[in-house]
């Protein structure tokens, strides 16, 4: 990953966006694909399209990641200064406890713990780990009018955790899920726009998948594309702590993961497999027996069905503050994007033949 592009990254990364407070993230992401693409265009609640226009009768494919994270809500400021929290989206009461979070406020960034009773006054018989609800977090403040003067009700909060590099091309941080795929949609815009390829390519980043695939049902309708293709990470199998024989193999730096099954069109899968061969790109099956748990499953039935896949970016410790990606996963799905662009006219029309 060149030095451009892994900028751009860190400023995904870097930049709070929990679901429904997307402004900041989508900020960073619009300047950057503005440098290339015909068009940018963002709808009411931030959903964001940037578009290179293609041929009058050539097909047109989407490739979606969402800019949303998971998080918290002030819920409420009690009356000793202590702050009371709701989750967005999938939080994980298990790894919250003792962590350094941020309250971003109207004011201004706010900094805070989220309290843990020190291992010395716990009843090891009662060690349980709270539900968030019970939680607080404590930022500092003397007493509750004190607390009120720099947060209110409805506040976004999040860890507070910077992206690391580990070792070799792996990267760990919060909110891997899923600005690593808002990231390949724009790549694989650029690539495709490098390429001047036929179909018409549009790069999106969608809001609130994390409560509900809602970014991808509104734009979904609106763009109304022959193709969608959503990117997001998926479990990585291969530490310690997972069971690879009940959810099948997918390893970090092993290459984009293509869907099978569910909302993935056969036709879709066969353009990405065959884009992935012929360009020489690893890349890894994994079966959706129901749903694939992104924003596919949103797109496939827009508008009376549009042919969908999940493509996977592998990421382990998912919902934690902590994810492990792979950057050379992300260049290859990047490429797996701009290849399958480039081949698209050739699988359509995106139809079963029955």
């Amino acid at each position: 990953m060149d030095t451009d592009r892994r900028e751009f990254l860190d400023d995904l990364l870097s930049t709070p966006s929990p679901s429904g407070f997307e402004i900041d993230g989508q900020r960073v992401w619009t300047d950057y694909v503005r440098g290339f693409a015909d068009e940018v265009s963002v709808d009411a609640y931030g959903n964001a399209v940037a578009v290179h226009e293609g041929g009058d009768d050539e097909p047109s494919i989407a490739f979606a990641g969402h800019a949303d994270e998971i998080g918290f809500l002030v819920r409420r400021v009690t009356d000793d200064g202590f702050l009371r929290l709701t989750r967005v989206g999938g939080s994980d009461r298990t790894v919250s406890k003792g962590q350094h979070v941020t309250v971003h406020a109207d004011g201004g960034p706010v900094q805070g713990v989220i309290g843990q009773t020190a291992i010395h006054l716990r009843d090891p018989a009662d060690d349980e780990v709270e539900d968030v609800a019970e939680q607080f977090v404590d930022v500092g403040a003397s007493d509750g009018a004190e607390a009120r003067e720099l947060v209110e009700v409805g506040d976004p909060v999040t860890f507070s955790t910077t992206v690391e590099e580990l070792h070799g091309d792996r990267l760990s941080g919060r909110g891997m899920d899923n600005r690593v795929g808002t990231w390949t949609a724009a790549e694989g815009l650029r690539r495709a726009v490098e390429a001047d390829v036929d179909a018409t390519v549009y790069a999106v980043s969608t809001v609130q998948e994390e409560v509900g695939l809602k970014g991808a049902q509104m734009v979904g309708f609106d763009l109304d594309p022959d193709v969608a293709v959503a990117a997001d990470v998926t479990h990585a199998t291969d530490n310690p702590d997972v069971d690879d024989s009940a959810r099948g193999p997918v390893k970090l730096g092993a290459g984009p993961v293509v869907g099978r099954g569910s909302a993935n069109h056969p036709r879709v899968v066969d353009l990405a497999r065959a884009a992935a061969e012929g360009d020489g790109i690893d890349y890894q099956l994994q079966a959706a027996g129901s749903r694939t748990g992104t924003d596919a499953d949103a797109f496939f039935t827009s508008r009376g069905g549009t042919p969908s896949l999940n493509v996977g970016i592998p990421n382990r410790y998912m919902h934690t503050p902590v994810e492990v990606v792979d950057t050379t996963d992300l260049v290859a799905v990047a490429d797996l994007f701009g290849a399958m662009a480039e081949r698209a006219p050739e699988f359509a029309p995106y139809s079963v033949d029955v």
